[in-house]
């Protein structure tokens, strides 16, 4: 049987080990509620509502832009609160108000691909006042794990719809359909382009031998001389051209040209507005049916008068259609030259005088 002494060294290890086990159990609560400011620091709930909680649980952490601050202490459905029905209230420690706004947004996260979800608040872009206890901030949709798998299996049907369409291909090239399958089953084929490059290479080594136009162009330097010195000429007449020397450079180059063709072309405009409008000879003739109807009457009896010439009517169609009148006219013309020759060489054999007295 233990002595009284014995149960009492026994008694003050259990407490000893009690107190140990107090001050590590305080020593931890400390440490854990350092990530809101401390035990017996003041602290105010934040509200935001979800449409989906995305794995969320009361107790995940909540951080402002990536540091801790708080806790979820509540995640539950608010059936009025339509779209968005799920309110997660966030516990956090007043020493960091001064970096939370009334317009600061509010999103579940996930801790890398498979973490659990988390609570983060964003400041960035906010410039509000702090929030008051059991205010409500707004919300930052982002995709959740559920989002990113349902994306997924978008893209992998898409995917599967892409690889069934190439093995249909594939198919069709290996039975030797359409112009590729025959590109690559068909011996005759396979034969005209093994040609065609035979062909290429006698033209490449034409070519390149300085035999054709194409050859010479390449390998004679007669014709790259030429070349050269047509470039040079061109150049030349550009750099006359730019100086304003010829007539087309004092066209580009000549103010007082330029002044001179805008205003030809500004009295030709008012030339043709004059002629529109019905004004001068011109205007007349193209606007004043009176003229034109004169006009064309005076063509038609001019017409009229070169048939009746064509046919022999009247002394100029004589004239002109019969012979004999023709050559009549020509004879008498003739004799009255030689008259006048006459009359010049010898004027008093034809030009004598009788004065006669009574």
């Amino acid at each position: 049987m233990p002595s009284q002494k014995e149960l009492r060294w026994s008694q003050l290890k259990v407490g000893i080990l009690t107190l140990f086990a107090l001050a590590a159990l305080t020593a931890i609560i400390f440490i854990l509620s350092r990530s809101t400011g401390g035990l017996f620091t003041r602290k105010l709930n934040l509200r935001a509502y979800f449409e989906n909680a995305n794995g969320l649980k009361v107790g995940a952490p909540v951080t402002l832009d990536g540091v801790t601050i708080g806790n979820v202490v509540g995640v539950r459905i608010v059936p009025h609160h339509d779209p968005d029905a799920v309110e997660v209230v966030c516990r956090v420690g007043t020493t960091y108000l001064p970096s939370l706004h009334t317009d600061s947004t509010v999103a579940i996260n996930q801790a890398g691909v498979l973490g659990d979800a988390f609570i983060d608040i964003s400041s960035v872009h906010a410039t509000g006042p702090e929030p008051k206890d059991n205010a409500t901030l707004s919300t930052n949709p982002i995709p959740g794990i559920q989002d990113v798998i349902r994306t997924s299996q978008d893209s992998i049907q898409s995917i599967n719809k892409v690889v069934a369409k190439v093995g249909v291909l594939l198919d069709t090239l290996n039975s030797g359909k359409g112009t590729a399958g025959m590109l690559l089953n068909d011996p005759e084929v396979a034969k005209k382009i093994s040609r065609t490059i035979d062909q290429l290479q006698i033209l490449s080594a034409n070519i390149s031998s300085g035999k054709g136009t194409v050859g010479k162009l390449i390998n004679d330097d007669d014709l790259y001389n030429r070349l050269d010195s047509t470039v040079a000429k061109l150049d030349n007449i550009t750099t006359r051209l730019d100086n304003g020397e010829g007539s087309a450079g004092k066209l580009l180059k000549d103010e007082a040209l330029y002044k001179n063709l805008n205003s030809a072309i500004a009295n030709a405009n008012e030339l043709l507005a004059n002629i529109n409008s019905g004004k001068g000879s011109l205007g007349k003739l193209a606007k004043d049916p009176a003229l034109a109807n004169k006009v064309e009457e005076t063509l038609t009896h001019l017409n009229g008068v070169l048939q009746g010439m064509q046919e022999g009517k009247g002394t100029l169609g004589q004239l002109a259609q019969n012979r004999s009148l023709y050559d009549n006219l020509d004879k008498t013309l003739n004799d009255t030259g030689q008259l006048i020759t006459a009359i010049r060489k010898d004027p008093k054999t034809y030009l004598t005088i009788h004065v006669k007295v009574f």
